[in-house]
């Protein structure tokens, strides 16, 4: 049986609809996807990641420890500040991609994807060494994500942590509706925004609290559908889509986040590798030039070649056309090509454009 947040009678309550993804059972929507996806563009959007995972890692060789087992240079932040970075396995495939919290040298707060959340604390667990403590604590938290224009304004009510300070990938221990809290100024929507950790049961409170004090913003409750077509217009990778085991962070177009200059951690033997061999693929943005929608799976094609597969496709509400996101041969990956999208049947013409797809007005 799936497991549910915090926030399952609430989203009943707001009449999503409920679909299984990752183990839980979330709302997939609720008034509809386009209606949220424009909300949250234009004004404010609020939601449920409480499924996302979390795991702390303490300890005097936490530091060390963490910059052996991602990709970016954990030595490079500061208390309060996140970062995005990759897990590698050694053969330079993806175990997941994630966010690191400092809370101080020896204390680490990292969150995970709710599919991996299990396997993520297990690999780290795994390769931690004595005086290091690992401890999944998804069990602790629950997730919201305000998201848009109007994010700071709606959050500001429930807290007296001067929210204006917080610059983007930085981060708050404060108060929300009196309960600690941990407040990024994070997303992954390409608007402005938060994501904050209330206790497990407080959850409830701050999301009604939230819809309350959005309301003269246009606030609405998004549900994943939502959250993935505005991932989609901005190109972030999705774990089991653009990123997993057989697809590696130099191809994906996480290079800037897999430092390897810095000493070694796991799987950068083979992305040097890799690298110096030179890289086969690239993940690209496509523009359908046609009015069918592409979707994951369905091959990329050169003069009736198969030279690629898309890794996610949408009808992009904000540019009212078909996108996609795509492995494709690294020669067929200049701006401006045009390839075929192979959608039941029929090649339909696509363009590889500049992304992130959709750029933010404010």
């Amino acid at each position: 049986m799936a497991k549910r947040t915090a926030l399952y009678e609430e989203h009943l309550k707001l009449k999503g609809k409920m679909v299984e993804f990752g183990g839980w059972d979330m709302p997939v929507q609720y008034s509809g996807l386009a209606d949220e996806h424009e909300t949250c563009r234009t004004k404010v959007g609020l939601f449920d990641v409480s499924h996302m995972g979390e795991v702390r890692v303490r300890g005097r060789d936490a530091l060390a420890f963490l910059n052996g087992l991602v990709t970016n240079n954990v030595e490079k932040i500061k208390d309060g500040q996140a970062q995005y970075t990759v897990m590698c396995y050694e053969n330079g495939g993806c175990v997941d991609d994630l966010i690191i919290h400092r809370f101080g040298p020896e204390d680490y707060f990292i969150c995970v994807n709710a599919s991996n959340t299990d396997k993520d604390y297990e690999w780290i667990k795994n390769h931690s060494p004595k005086g290091v403590s690992v401890e999944n604590v998804s069990g602790e938290y629950t997730q919201i994500a305000v998201q848009g224009r109007h994010a700071q304004e709606v959050l500001q009510k429930l807290t007296d942590t001067p929210l204006a300070d917080i610059k983007y990938y930085w981060f708050r221990q404060g108060k929300v509706l009196g309960k600690d809290a941990v407040i990024a100024r994070t997303g992954y929507t390409g608007e402005d925004g938060f994501e904050i950790y209330v206790p497990w049961h407080a959850g409830p409170a701050a999301w009604s609290a939230l819809l309350d004090e959005g309301q003269k913003f246009g606030i609405k409750a998004c549900g994943l559908g939502a959250r993935d077509t505005l991932r989609t217009e901005m190109k972030y990778p999705l774990y089991g889509h653009e990123i997993d085991k057989d697809n590696n962070p130099l191809e994906a177009g996480l290079g800037w986040v897999t430092k390897l200059d810095k000493p070694d951690f796991i799987g950068k033997k083979a992305l040097v590798s890799l690298k110096e061999a030179g890289l086969k693929r690239a993940l690209v943005g496509l523009k359908s030039r046609g009015k069918a929608i592409p979707r994951q799976g369905y091959v990329v094609e050169s003069d009736g070649k198969a030279v690629g597969i898309v890794t996610s496709g949408t009808m992009s509400p904000s540019l009212r056309v078909g996108i996609a996101i795509a492995y494709v041969e690294r020669p067929l990956s200049e701006m401006g090509a045009n390839l075929d999208v192979v959608v039941r049947d029929q090649r339909v013409p696509h363009e590889i454009v500049e992304t992130p797809f959709y750029k933010r007005p404010y």
